[in-house]
Formats: C-alpha cells, structure tokens, sequence
C-alpha cells in the first residue's frame, strides 16, 4: 500500500493473491470488495489481471476535487463478473443435460427464482422469463418456457417487438435459438436443463448469473467514482423501468459525478450501465397495484424525486465515454432522472434488445428520461432493436456527430416538448425516427431511411425552467414546433408502419409564431380547446433532398434530386469506422451557418437552444469536427461535392 504526500493511498488488488494482504503492490488484496471497503476520497483501487466473480459495492464516496478511481492494472485484462462456472453436468441423452446447485450459493437474491416483470413489460404474455440466463463460451443461451419446448428447441426465427409493427421482427441468427435452458427452484436446490445439442458442457465454459449486478453500491449518494478499463459482464439486473428502481450491471445509484470509461460492458439481462433512479421514488406500483396507468406514477415520481433533492448539485454531471457496451437485453445505458447534466459520448453499443426473448416500451441501445441537458455525442450504435430513445423531458438535450446503423429503428423521441437538438447525425437504417415529440431541431444531419410523426394530446408531460430540474409546467405533445435546417435525406423508400422520407410530413403547418397566433386570433382566442385547434409552426429551409424525397410545401429554400445518395460504412481491424458516400450532384442551395439566434424557442419551453452553461452555440463544425465555412453543405459532411467521398467518422 502506497501513499502520496496528500495521503492518498494506492491499494492493489489481485485475484491471485493470499489472504491476509494490506493492498501493499507486495501484498495485494484478494477481492476488490475488499479495496471497496476501505477507499475513500482521492485513493486509486489497482486491479490486476484475473476473474473478480463479485459484486463490487462502493463504501465511501470521493469529491470533485477527489475522485476514488478503481482501474485495470496497465496492459492487464481484469474482469468483473456476476456469473459463477457450473460443473458436473449430467447427461440426460439426447443433447439434454441438468445441473443441480445448492440455493445457498445464491444468498438471498436467486435470479431463476426471479421473475422478469414490471411497468411496460408488454410480452411474452403467456409465461414469465427469470432474471438468470445461461452461457456457453460468454455466448448466451435462450430460455425456454417449459421444459418441453426445452427439450424439442425448435429455431426462433421472428422475435417479440412493438405491437403497432405490423413487419415481424426477424432474428438474425436463429441457428444459436435453439441452445435453450429451463430451470426449476425448490426449496434447497436450482435445478437447470440445457438443450445442448452436440456439446458436451462438461468439455466447454458453462456460465449461470448469480448476482445482480456487478458494480454498483447499495446506498444512493456514492458519488465522484471512475471505473476504468475493466471487463464488467453477465449480471442479472431487473427490467428497469422509468417508474421503478433502476439497477444496472454498473450504476452511479442515485449520485453526482461518475466517470465510466474505456469499459467492455456486456451481457447484463436487462440493463448495461444504470443512470437511473431511486426505490423511494417509485416501484412499478401500476404493474402490481392496477389503480392507476405507469403514466401517473411517473408523474408523480418527478415530484417525489424533487422532494427528495433531485437538482444539480446532488445528482448527474456523470459521464459514460469510451467504452464498448454489447449483448443487453434492455439496454445499453439507461436512466430516468439520474442521468441529467451527464454525457455520454464515443461508446461502441451494439446487439441490445436483439435476442427478442422479452418486449416492453424500454428497449433501446440508449434509453433516458428527462434527459436534461445531456449530451449523446460521437457514438456508434448499431445492430439494436432502437438505437436511442429518449423519453419525457428531453430539454436542453443534444444528439450530435452520431451515427446510427443496422438497428430495427434509429431513433426515437417521446412526449417531450424541446428544446433538443440533432445535429451532424447519420441515420443510416432504413427505419430512421419516431417523432413523437415537438420543439426539436434537426440541423445538419443524414437521413437515409423513413419517419413516423405523432401527437400526443391525451398525455401532459413535464418541462423545467432552463438548465435545471426546477419545474415550471406540464404540457401534450401537439406536434410541429420542429427545425428541420440543411439536412440531406435520400432513403430509397418509405418502409411501412412510417409515413415520410421526407419533410412533407409537415405540410399543413404554420409558417412561424406570428403566423400561429394570428390564426389563434382569428379563432376568437380563448382557452387550451382554441390553441389545440391551430397547427404549430415548423422550420423547415436549406435541405437536400435525394433519391426523390419529398420537401415540405412551403419550404423557400431547397434542392432535389432523383438520384441516391449512396452510403455505406466499412469497420476496420483498429475499431474505426469509414463511410463512403457517392455524391451524384452537387447540392445548390442558400445556406448560412445555424446558431442559437437563428433556432429560436420552442413554443411551451421558452429555453433557447444553447450550450449547458446558457452560452450561445454555433454548429460550425461537421460530424468529423472539420471546420464548416459561412455557406456550409447541407448534411454532416463539410464536403457534398459531386463524386465518391471516404472519411473516418468514428
């Protein structure tokens, strides 16, 4: 153990190593459990090289000035996991195996005794999944209802997915569908069977969850902690919904100011990284209580969550950047509340939500509520069944230099009323947004695929005053009051359950605020069933339109083309990705650069759309962070010249 002249301690952690250490490099710890215990404000954890099958539970909190830093050893691969080795298998014939282990080795959380449940937990409606899951070689198997369907393990080719999709939601690849698991708890033992097929289990890695998380503290409050460069994997956390507690496989747990970096996060059952709630703010009470909808609890838990000290100086400012987050069954990041202030930038997400063994109105690879002031930044999220959804007071957030690739849908924005801004994105999938909000602006982004666009005017959501969780009102989603400025869209068709490639989607709206209230006054003014009858404006100047995307009718400024736009991304063997586009014709149309005066407010919020801080934004930059001059292309690329173009884009 080694100190600085401050005091702060260096405390060593190896698996490896005997009991009795002082966390000396000479005489490490054995758990990291143990440095957990004893490290406090402005001490480093090192953990050497090995496999931590423990949950790591946080004592003490750091400050801003002294952060407590848990860390890989240099050059050394360390894991964290939530699983433990099944052995001894018995072979019932057949590819059939069982298993059976003592419920003491789970203490008093056994997640095959667990259901999978809560609010907005739509399917499967016939049976409940558990929380455990079972792992051949750190690949997961699927659960089955029965043992029956166990035992034959026919492929699952279609998966659960959204009710209003009228397109089945394919599985890509069945083949591994059909290494299935079920399990049975008694009173003194867990029995499982596996459908191993031609594996012999007692030949390979066999894998079962025992924890439900993997580091994550007890208490809220543990606030200013860096976990960096570890492996973290297979934890059995709960579905997390935004009306319940919220833990994930690796959490801040209700606190301020974590860092969670440079991390290969994989294999939580429901949530990867937690920027979430609170217990005392609400525990799924429609789905056990049935009194009232998931919609008035949560509008309530923003009220409990202020009376508890929900604000700036307690909870969020967290970041999550660097890191590669894989194989959830929920999602990749998630958070309601907890997460304000945060940002969340160059993650690799990928493969959430994409087993389709469950389905409910939470999936995606990043899923957050009031998302105030956060920042998604420069991420790569593809191959998920959503790639980002945010939901509920989506205020002073910004999506910016994204790219959103091979997902079910891209994008997906809820009842939320701006200001939230989307700039320098690619959405790439053919299935590009859900717009389900109002008071966003899309300013220079691609946009390769369809949108659907609602209102919501049966659900009041909350808004704050600016850059803060104070609350000022609740609002319906009227639709509209969008900026849609210098974006190029080029998707080849609209793909059903969507209504537009376009902007045309806006035809009918009003012009401008001006315009919008004259038409108020000539309705005799009144009350909210006056206003709810006017369309809000939409901004709508200076796109590109390819492949014969349609333009809003009364845009003044725009360019169209019959020709596509061609786009596709190559991953190279260093983790960067390349995207080649082919200009067909150069697009000519007036442009300026788009900043804070020229987007305004949106209607209900009154919040500019500015940096966190209340400064002005200028959006001078490209998706590469190349300089854009006065009269910039429209799209995230500095360059829309006609001819083929390859640049580095993550």
């Amino acid at each position: 153990m080694s100190s600085t002249n401050t005091t702060h301690t260096t405390l060593h952690v190896a698996a490896q190593a005997p009991q009795g250490g002082d966390g000396s490099e000479a005489r490490p710890l054995n758990r990291i459990q143990q440095a957990a215990d004893i490290a406090t404000a402005g001490d480093t954890v090192v953990v050497h090289e090995g496999i931590y099958r423990e949950n790591v539970n946080p004592k003490h909190a750091g400050t801003n000035i002294e952060r407590i830093t848990y860390t890989a050893a240099p050059n050394e691969h360390v894991t964290i996991a939530g699983s433990e080795i099944a052995t001894n298998w018995q072979s019932d014939g057949q590819g059939i195996w069982h298993v059976e282990i003592p419920n003491t080795r789970f203490g008093e959380f056994n997640p095959y005794a667990e259901p999978l449940e809560g609010d907005w937990l739509i399917a499967p409606k016939t049976w409940k999944p558990t929380l455990g899951e079972i792992y051949i070689n750190g690949s997961s198997m699927y659960q089955a209802s029965s043992y029956d369907e166990m035992l034959t393990a026919k492929p699952r080719t279609t998966g659960l997915g959204p009710e209003w999709v009228t397109i089945p939601t394919p599985i890509k690849a069945p083949e591994k569908t059909i290494y299935q698991w079920h399990a049975q708890v008694d009173e003194t033992k867990t029995t499982i069977w596996a459908n191993f097929h031609d594996i012999d289990p007692n030949h390979e890695c066999i894998e079962y969850n025992v924890r439900k998380t993997c580091f994550y503290p007890d208490q809220t409050g543990i606030g200013y902690i860096t976990v960096r460069g570890f492996e973290l994997r297979q934890a059995a956390c709960p579905w997390a919904p935004p009306t319940a507690d919220q833990p994930g496989l690796i959490g801040p747990h209700w606190s301020k100011g974590w860092i969670i970096e440079d991390n290969d996060i994989h294999d939580a059952r429901c949530s990867a990284v937690s920027l979430g709630k609170e217990y005392s703010t609400g525990q799924n009470e429609s789905y056990f209580i049935k009194d009232k909808p998931g919609y008035q609890y949560q509008l309530e838990g923003v009220f409990r969550a202020r009376h508890i000290g929900w604000d700036k100086d307690t909870i969020g400012s967290h970041i999550v950047r660097n890191n590669t987050i894989h194989d959830c069954g929920q999602n990749g990041i998630v958070g309601n509340m907890g997460g304000v202030f945060s940002t969340i930038e160059h993650n690799k997400i990928y493969n959430i939500g994409t087993k389709y063994e469950y389905f409910g109105y939470e999936i995606a690879g990043i899923k957050l509520h009031a998302a105030i002031d956060v920042r998604i930044v420069n991420n790569d999220i593809h191959d998920c069944a959503l790639g980002t959804w945010l939901d509920w007071q989506a205020q002073g957030t910004r999506v910016s230099r994204n790219i959103y690739r091979s997902n079910d849908r891209d994008f997906m924005i809820e009842v939320t009323h701006g200001p939230c801004l989307f700039d320098n994105n690619i959405f790439a999938s053919p299935y590009n947004f859900d717009n389900v909000a109002q008071g966003s602006a899309f300013v220079h982004n691609l946009f390769a695929g369809s949108t659907r666009k609602i209102t919501v005017p049966d659900r009041f959501t909350p808004y704050h005053l600016p850059h803060s969780t104070t609350l000022l009102g609740t609002a319906p989603v009227y639709g509209n009051d969008d900026r849609l400025l210098q974006n190029v869209f080029t998707a080849a068709r609209t793909i059903p359950d969507t209504q537009t490639r376009g902007t045309e989607i806006y035809d009918g709206a009003t012009e401008d605020m001006s315009e919008y209230i004259d038409e108020v006054m000539k309705l005799g003014g009144g009350d909210v069933d006056v206003y709810e009858q006017v369309t809000q404006p939409a901004y709508v100047e200076g796109n590109a339109y390819f492949n014969g995307t349609k333009h809003y009718n009364r845009e003044a400024h725009s360019f169209s083309s019959s020709h596509s736009l061609g786009l596709s991304f190559e991953e190279h063997d260093d983790g960067g990705l390349w995207c080649s586009y082919d200009v067909p014709e150069t697009p000519e149309v007036p442009t300026c650069l788009i900043d804070s005066v020229r987007l305004g407010t949106p209607r209900i919020t009154k919040e500019a759309y500015e940096n966190p801080d209340g400064t002005p934004l200028c959006i001078n930059q490209d998706i590469t962070g190349s300089p854009r001059d006065t009269q910039p292309a429209p799209g995230p690329f500095m360059n829309l010249s006609t001819g083929k173009h390859i640049i580095k884009v993550f």
